[in-house]
């Protein structure tokens, strides 16, 4: 896979219907790191009293992007990989905006790999991260050379 292909972006956007109801967008991506943005709308809201993110959606956004960095990894269109486990800290509520996500590589094993993401406010100058993650995903490559 050609991470700088147009084909990936659009694979990404727009083919996975959750990253399209979102409206996420791939602003980086290179082997073991990947860079979204996700743009804030009504949809997103978990307190309607304070017009913050749903927990529930950040977190999802996050786990999309550990598995988008996982992607950079792929060997063939047959590799399979799914989520095992993910775990999200809040540090600081996510306000009405759009926010961004990045997600690295931690560990890349035969069977197993580990992601960190974290996540803060678009137009936070300071980057105050609003939530950190490890996801592990397993991640089988059925097309062995």
């Amino acid at each position: 896979m050609e991470l700088h292909d147009p084909f990936v972006k659009k694979m990404i956007e727009e083919m996975v219907p959750i990253h399209k109801f979102l409206g996420l967008q791939l602003l980086e991506i290179k082997k073991d790191y990947a860079k979204v943005r996700v743009p804030f709308r009504p949809e997103v809201v978990g307190d309607i009293r304070t017009n913050r993110w749903h927990g529930g959606i950040i977190t999802t956004i996050m786990d999309s992007v550990g598995g988008i960095v996982g992607g950079t990894h792929l060997s063939s269109i047959k590799d399979k990989m799914a989520t095992i486990d993910i775990r999200v800290d809040f540090l600081s509520p996510a306000h009405g905006e759009a926010i961004i996500v990045e997600g690295t590589t931690i560990r890349l094993g035969s069977r197993i790999m580990v992601a960190s993401m974290k996540c803060w406010l678009e137009n936070d100058k300071t980057e105050t991260v609003l939530a950190e993650g490890r996801g592990v995903y397993s991640f089988i490559r059925l097309n062995k050379d």
